[in-house]
C-alpha cells in the first residue's frame, strides 16, 4: 500500500512538473561583455587647470579602463505571454568605492529633470563597482483583450523613430562609471500599449521619470502617442507624435512640489513632430524630422518666490541624406552620409537674467537617444566646459559629413567631421566685457572596428574637438579636447 501511495505521489509530481514545463515554450539566455580603455585629454577645454587634490597643474590626461557585463533572459510562455529580465554591472577597473576625482578632467555633470546642468559627485558606497542593476524587467502581453493590441509593463527600453525625441533615459546616471555616455542603462519604468494595424502602428506610453519624495504633485512623468505608417513603395515610412514631459519637481529640493512653492508653477514640455524617410532612387535615402515645443518654462536660477512661468516656443530639425550608390561599384563598399541638425536657442544661455521675459525659445532635449558625435554633444551635459559654451543640445546648428568603407569583410572604417555654430550668440560670459562669436567649433571622429569572429569584435575610436570663437580664449578654456577609446566586446 505504501509503495502504491509513493508511486501515485511520484506520478502526481511528474504530472505537475510536466504541466508547469509545458507552460514555458522557450527560455533564451543572451548577453555581452565589453571592455573599454579610455585616454582623454582636456575634456574641460582647459590644459592649465589645477588638479582638485594637489592644486598642481597636470597634463590634463585621464586614463582608465571600464567593464560592462549584461545578462538577459527572455521567457516565451503560453497564451501570448512573455517576460524579460536584463541585469547589468558597470565598473571602472581598480576603483571599487569611487571616492576619487578621476572625472575625465571635466567636471562630471548631469541634467536634472528641469534640464539644468548641475554638477554631481561620484558615489562613495562600499563595493559600489560590484553592484548589479536591473536594466530590464517587463511583462509582455500579446493580443491583450484584442488581437492587434500588445501591452508591455515594467522597466523597458523606449526608442521611437531615430531616437531624436525619445530614445534614452539618461536623467539618472550610473555613479559607478566615469564616462557616463557609455552607460548601458537607458531604460524607462513604463507602460506601453501598441496597436498593430499593418501598415499602421500606434503606440501609447506612460513612463515615470522621477518619483521625488512620494508626493502626488512633485513627480516627473512622460506621456505620449506615436503613430507610424509604412508605404508600399520607395521604402517609405512616416511617423507623427506627441510627447508630454510633465514636471512638477523643483529640482534639487526633495519633498517639495512646484505647487507648494508658488501657486501653480509648471516646467512642462509639449512636443509635437513628424518624421519620414524614403528612397527616391534605389541607392539613396532622404530622411527628415521636425518638432515644435510649447508649454511652460520655469527659470531654474531664481529661487522661490521669484520663480515665474514663461511660455515655451522652440523648434528642432534633423535632415539626412545617405548615398549607397558606390557600395555596389567599389570593392571597399563606401557609404556616404550628410546631415543637418538645428536646435533653437535662447540668447541668455543659462537664463540667469532675473528680468528676462517673453517666450523661452531654448530647445529641451527631452529623452534624446540619438547622439552623432563623441565629444561636443556631451559638453555641459556630462562634461563641464565652464561658462564658455552652451550645452550640446540647444541653441545650435550642426552640419555633419561622414564616409565609411570596408577594406575587408571583417574590417569597417569610418570618418566623420562635424561643424557646430550657435543660432544666437550667448550673453553668458566670464566677464561683462567679453565678446564672443557664434562658431562653436569642429569635431573629427575616426572609428575602426574589426570582427575577430562572429561573436568577438575589436574597436578603436579617436576624436578631437577644436573650439571656435564662441569660446573666450581669455578664460583659457579653449584648448583642443581629445578622446581615444579602445574596445573589445563579446556577444552571446
Amino acid at each position: 500500500m505504501r509503495l502504491m501511495k509513493g508511486l501515485l505521489v511520484l506520478a502526481l509530481v511528474f504530472a505537475v512538473s510536466a504541466f508547469a514545463y509545458a507552460e514555458t515554450q522557450s527560455v533564451k539566455v543572451s548577453g555581452d561583455i565589453r571592455m573599454d580603455a579610455f585616454a582623454r585629454g582636456n575634456f574641460d577645454l582647459d590644459s592649465n587647470e589645477a588638479e582638485p587634490q594637489t592644486g598642481e597643474v597636470s597634463n590634463q590626461w585621464a586614463t582608465y579602463l571600464m567593464s560592462t557585463a549584461e545578462v538577459q533572459i527572455d521567457a516565451d510562455l503560453t497564451d501570448n505571454v512573455a517576460g524579460c529580465v536584463r541585469l547589468v554591472n558597470q565598473r571602472v577597473w581598480g576603483d571599487d568605492n569611487y571616492t576619487n576625482y578621476a572625472n575625465a578632467n571635466g567636471e562630471l555633470m548631469r541634467k536634472n529633470v528641469n534640464q539644468v546642468a548641475n554638477t554631481f559627485t561620484v558615489g562613495t558606497g562600499n563595493d559600489q563597482s560590484f553592484q548589479v542593476n536591473v536594466d530590464l524587467a517587463y511583462i509582455e502581453l500579446k493580443e491583450f483583450l484584442y488581437s492587434p493590441l500588445t501591452l508591455k509593463i515594467g522597466r523597458q527600453d523606449l526608442w521611437f523613430g531615430k531616437g531624436f525625441i525619445v530614445g534614452a533615459n539618461l536623467q539618472s546616471t550610473n555613479g559607478s562609471i566615469y564616462a557616463q555616455e557609455y552607460t548601458a542603462i537607458r531604460s524607462f519604468d513604463a507602460i506601453r500599449a501598441t496597436l498593430d494595424y499593418d501598415p499602421w502602428t500606434i503606440d501609447a506610453v506612460y513612463a515615470k521619470i522621477s518619483e521625488n519624495a512620494r508626493l502626488a504633485d512633485d513627480d516627473v512623468d512622460l506621456m505620449g502617442v506615436n503613430v507610424g505608417y509604412l508605404f508600399d513603395s520607395m521604402n517609405g515610412e512616416m511617423e507623427g507624435y506627441y510627447w508630454w514631459k510633465q514636471s512638477r519637481n523643483p529640482g534639487a529640493t526633495q519633498g517639495t512640489s512646484l505647487d507648494s512653492m508658488n501657486g501653480k508653477l509648471r516646467n512642462d514640455v509639449h512636443t509635437i513632430g513628424i518624421r519620414g524617410s524614403f528612397d527616391p532612387i534605389e541607392d539613396w535615402t532622404i530622411a527628415a524630422e521636425g518638432a515644435y515645443q510649447m508649454g511652460k518654462y520655469l527659470n531654474p536660477v531664481l529661487g522661490a518666490p521669484q520663480q515665474v512661468n514663461r511660455d515655451r516656443s522652440a523648434w528642432a530639425v534633423d535632415a539626412m541624406l545617405e548615398c549607397r550608390y558606390f557600395q555596389e561599384n567599389f570593392a571597399w563598399r563606401p557609404l556616404l552620409n550628410a546631415e543637418f541638425i538645428w536646435y533653437s536657442g535662447q540668447t541668455d544661455a543659462l537664463d540667469a537674467n532675473a528680468t528676462t521675459a517673453g517666450k523661452y525659445k531654448g530647445w529641451d532635449s527631452m529623452f534624446r537617444g540619438k547622439f552623432d558625435t563623441k565629444i561636443r554633444e556631451y559638453q555641459n551635459i556630462f562634461y563641464n566646459t565652464a561658462v564658455n559654451s552652451t550645452a550640446g543640445d540647444t541653441n545650435e546648428f550642426q552640419l555633419l559629413g561622414s564616409i565609411s568603407v570596408e577594406p575587408t569583410d571583417s574590417l569597417t572604417c569610418s570618418a566623420q567631421y562635424a561643424y557646430f555654430w550657435l543660432q544666437r550668440p550667448t550673453t553668458q560670459t566670464a566677464t561683462a566685457t567679453t565678446s564672443r562669436g557664434k562658431q562653436v567649433g569642429g569635431e573629427l571622429d575616426l572609428i575602426a572596428s574589426w570582427d575577430y569572429t562572429e561573436d568577438v569584435q575589436f574597436g578603436i575610436l579617436a576624436a578631437w574637438f577644436f573650439p571656435g570663437n564662441a569660446y573666450d580664449s581669455t578664460t583659457i578654456n579653449s584648448d583642443v579636447a581629445t578622446d581615444i577609446v579602445g574596445t573589445v566586446s563579446l556577444s552571446f
